[in-house]
C-alpha cells in the first residue's frame, strides 16, 4: 500500500512539475508577444512577432496579433502618405496664392494714391488689413507645410543657446519697446551648448517672442537654465487651461491675439521636436509660461 502511495505521490509530483514548466513556457511566450508588440508599435519594421513556444493556442494568439499588426502598418503607411500629400498640396496652394495677393497689394497701393471720400478710405483700410492678414496666413502656411514635411531640416552643429537667444531678443527690441515691455533676462555664466540647427532655433525663439508680444500685458521674463531649458513667462488675463492646452494646435488663436495665423507656436513646436527638444505651456495665477527644453543627450 505504501508503495502505491509513493507511486501516486511521484506521479503527482511529475504532473505538478510538468504544469509548472508549461506555465513558465506560457508566461515566457506571453512576455515575448507583449515585448514584440510594443517594439513594433514604436519601430517601423516589416518583421512580425515570433515566439519560441510551440503551443497551438499561443501561436494562434501570436498569429492574430500579427494580422492586426499588418492592418495597423498598412493604415500607418496610408496615413503618412496622405499626410505628406496634404502638406505638399497645402504648400503648393499657398505658393500659388502669393502671385494674386501680390497683385492685390499692388493695386491697393495705386488706389490709395487716388483721391477718395472718407468712407471709401475706410473701406480701403479694411481691405488692406484683411489682405495683409491673408498674406501673413499664406506665408505662415507655406512655411509650416515645408517644415512639417521635413523640408526644413538642416545640419546639426554645436550651438550656444544663449547667443542665439540674445540675438533674437535684440531683433525684437523695437517691437518690445513699442509695447512698453522691458524683458527681464536671466542666463547662466557658463555657455549652454547643444547640437542644434541654428536657424531653426532662431525661428523657435522668434515665434515665442512674437507670441509674448501678442499676449503679454507689459512684462516678459526670459530664463535660460544650465539644463538647456528656456522659459518665457508673462502676465496675461483672460486665458484658461483649455485655451493654453490648444496654443500649439495649428490655426488655434484666442480672441486677444490680433493678426494671428495660429501657426507660430505650431511651427515652434515642430522645429523643437525635430531637433530632439520639447515645448509646453502652462497657465497659473494669470501667468503664461512657455518652456522649451533641449536636454544634453551626451550626458
Amino acid at each position: 500500500m505504501e508503495i502505491w502511495l509513493w507511486v501516486l505521490v511521484g506521479m503527482m509530483a511529475v504532473i505538478v512539475a510538468a504544469l509548472l514548466v508549461k506555465i513558465h513556457i506560457l508566461h515566457k511566450a506571453a512576455a515575448e508577444i507583449a515585448d514584440g508588440f510594443a517594439d513594433r508599435l514604436i519601430t517601423d519594421t516589416n518583421t512580425l512577432i515570433d515566439i519560441s513556444s510551440r503551443d497551438r493556442s499561443v501561436r494562434r494568439l501570436a498569429n492574430a496579433v500579427n494580422r492586426q499588426l499588418r492592418v495597423l502598418r498598412a493604415q500607418r503607411h496610408r496615413f503618412r502618405e496622405g499626410d505628406l500629400e496634404l502638406k505638399h498640396a497645402v504648400a503648393n496652394i499657398s505658393h500659388d496664392l502669393r502671385t494674386p495677393l501680390t497683385a492685390i497689394c499692388g493695386y491697393l497701393d495705386l488706389l490709395e494714391q487716388e483721391e477718395h471720400s472718407p468712407s471709401s478710405q475706410r473701406y480701403i483700410g479694411i481691405i488692406r488689413n484683411r489682405t495683409e492678414l491673408l498674406t501673413l496666413l499664406t506665408e505662415e502656411l507655406f512655411r509650416y507645410s515645408v517644415i512639417a514635411s521635413g523640408g526644413n531640416s538642416g545640419d546639426l552643429e554645436p550651438v550656444a543657446i544663449g547667443s542665439v537667444l540674445e540675438e533674437s531678443i535684440a531683433s525684437f527690441y523695437s517691437a518690445l519697446h513699442e509695447r512698453g515691455i522691458v524683458p527681464q533676462i536671466q542666463m547662466p555664466q557658463e555657455k549652454v551648448v547643444r547640437m542644434l540647427d541654428k536657424p531653426a532655433l532662431a525661428r523657435v525663439f522668434s515665434n515665442l517672442l512674437n507670441n509674448a508680444l501678442k499676449y503679454s500685458e507689459g512684462d516678459l521674463q526670459i530664463t535660460l537654465l544650465a539644463s538647456g531649458e528656456i522659459i518665457f513667462a508673462n502676465t496675461v488675463h483672460g486665458l484658461d487651461e483649455v485655451q493654453v492646452g490648444k496654443l500649439f494646435d495649428r490655426f488655434y488663436t484666442v480672441e486677444s491675439a490680433s493678426k494671428s495665423t495660429g501657426l507660430g507656436l505650431a511651427i515652434a513646436r515642430t522645429l523643437a521636436e525635430q531637433m530632439g527638444g520639447t515645448i509646453s505651456a502652462e497657465y497659473e495665477q494669470c501667468r503664461l509660461t512657455v518652456r522649451v527644453s533641449f536636454p544634453d543627450v551626451g550626458s
